[in-house]
This record gives structure tokens, C-alpha cells and sequence, in this order.
């Protein structure tokens, strides 16, 4: 018999906090820096307060991963728990987080660890944790947790239509001639998570219209692909996540879903008014 696993994840997840407790799921905070102060995302600012104070505020916040002491921390106490340990953490393409998990597992070499690269974030990195956790808690060894989460990577998908182009334009994730075009046009892109990078899907002439094509385009992404979880992110404007989960739900059978805030770290980035769709299909 190996050793029982605890799951370990990030912020930027942003898993139900009842999923968190029933499946002992491990949440490491991302960074939020902000006029001088650091907040832990989802901790000491919420989605709700940190999107009331992006729209007015004139400065520009920025994100930082969670340092390698943090992780070290986290590995030794649940190694001391008696626990193997496995993360399943941010796109590597998106944060330096796996680095810290990486450098923190040199620290604690009593521990057996074992970091899954999620080439996702939201709850498309999630659900995979979550699929993970599932399986330790039915008894899954290091190696089969390890493998349930990369199953479940592999059909893993985020789809994401930001209000504005000027958040991701002002973290240098776009040209500034696309959000001149973006803006003067009225036109609201669509977005996607790639290879674990944010790349330009299309772009569509009004919101309604996008948010239709956003809809359409998952559900051809999950076509066939049972079984489907699916949860619709938003930045502060949840009545528009619920619609295009009811809109989903006249093409699929989710056999989980849930709405989700974007946290405070993903939204220094896309900003508000961002929705998007984040699943796991066939896994």
C-alpha cells in the first residue's frame, strides 16, 4: 500500500470552497501587488472587492507567483502528515508557479512529490485537480493520481471573451495595434488557452453575437467527448455566466457545472466584464 496523496493546487483555480474541504485539496495563493501592498489572491482580496477597485482605481496592479519557501512549507507539512504530495498547478506559459513548486521540492527532499503542468488556468486547471482528488481519496497511489490529471489535461479547455483588450494589452499579452483596431471597432475577441498559452481565437462584431459564437465554439470543442464538466467564469458580471450556462445547456449534459468568479490574479489580466468557459470533456 503507497502512501495516501493529498492534492495541491493554486489560486488561480478557483475551485468551489466545498470541493476544496471535501476532497482536501491544498489552495497556494498567487500574489496581487497593488499600490505598494501584497494581497494573497482570494484571501486577502476577494473577486468582488478587487473588481470594484479595478474599475475606478488609476493605478495598475500587478501578480507575482508564490515563492519556493511558501511550497516548501506546504510539502513539509503534509509530508509530516504522512501524505505523498501531488500539485497540479497554472500553466507554466502563464506564471512562473511551477518553478516555485520545482525549487521547493529541492528544499524538501524527504518528500515525495510529483508536479503536473496543467497547460491551463480557471477551473479548466481545476477540474483537473479535482479529478485528481477524486481518485486519491478512492485510494489512488502518487503515479495514479499523477496519471487521472493528465487525463483529464488532455481534454481540458478555456475559452475567454475579455471586455476590453487594454488589460491584456497593458500586462504586454497583446499589441497595441490589435487593441487600437479591438477598440475603434467595437470588435469583442475571442480568446482561447492554447498549448498553455492565451491565443486569439476571432473576433466578433458586437458582445451579443460573441457570446453566442463563444457558446457555439465550445460546445463544438466537447462534441462527442462525454463525459462534459463545465464551469462559466466571470469578472464581475455574473447574470451574463449564467445566461451562457443556460445557452450551454441546451446543447449538453453537463454531469458537473458551476459559475465561477475569475480571481483577482487572472483579472489584473483580462480585466473586468470577461467571461469565458472552461471544461474537461471525455475524462
Amino acid at each position: 500500500m503507497g502512501k495516501p496523496v493529498a492534492v495541491v493546487t493554486d489560486s488561480t483555480a478557483t475551485i468551489p470552497q466545498h470541493l476544496v474541504q471535501e476532497y482536501n485539496i491544498t489552495v497556494v495563493p498567487l500574489h496581487v501587488i497593488w499600490d505598494g501592498q501584497t494581497y494573497l489572491d482570494g484571501i486577502d482580496i476577494t473577486p468582488d472587492a478587487f473588481y470594484q477597485r479595478l474599475r475606478t482605481s488609476k493605478s495598475i496592479p500587478t501578480t507575482s507567483q508564490p515563492s519556493a519557501a511558501a511550497f516548501a512549507e506546504i510539502y513539509r507539512r503534509l509530508h509530516e502528515q504522512g501524505y505523498d504530495i501531488l500539485a497540479v498547478l497554472i500553466s507554466s506559459k502563464l506564471s512562473g508557479t511551477i518553478a516555485s513548486a520545482e525549487q521547493a521540492r529541492q528544499m524538501v527532499p524527504e518528500a515525495r512529490v510529483e508536479i503536473v503542468d496543467s497547460l491551463h488556468v480557471a477551473m479548466s486547471l481545476g477540474f483537473q485537480a479535482l479529478a485528481a482528488a477524486r481518485a486519491a481519496k478512492e485510494g489512488a497511489t502518487l503515479e495514479e493520481a499523477k496519471a487521472v490529471a493528465e487525463r483529464a489535461r488532455a481534454g481540458a479547455g478555456v475559452l475567454l471573451l475579455p471586455e476590453t483588450l487594454e488589460y491584456l494589452h497593458r500586462g504586454g499579452r497583446i499589441g497595441g495595434a490589435a487593441r487600437l483596431f479591438g477598440t475603434m471597432l467595437k470588435i469583442s475577441p475571442i480568446l482561447e488557452v492554447r498549448d498553455g498559452r492565451v491565443e486569439p481565437v476571432e473576433k466578433v462584431r458586437t458582445r451579443k453575437k460573441a457570446i453566442k459564437r463563444l457558446v457555439n465554439l465550445a460546445v463544438e470543442r466537447m462534441a462527442g467527448r462525454e463525459p462534459v464538466r463545465v464551469a462559466v467564469l466571470h469578472a464581475d458580471v455574473e447574470d451574463e455566466a449564467r445566461q451562457i450556462m443556460d445557452m450551454l445547456k441546451t446543447h449538453i449534459q453537463p454531469v458537473e457545472e458551476y459559475i465561477t468568479p475569475v480571481s483577482p490574479v487572472v483579472g489584473v489580466h483580462v480585466g473586468p466584464g470577461t467571461v469565458g468557459i472552461t471544461y474537461v470533456a471525455g475524462a
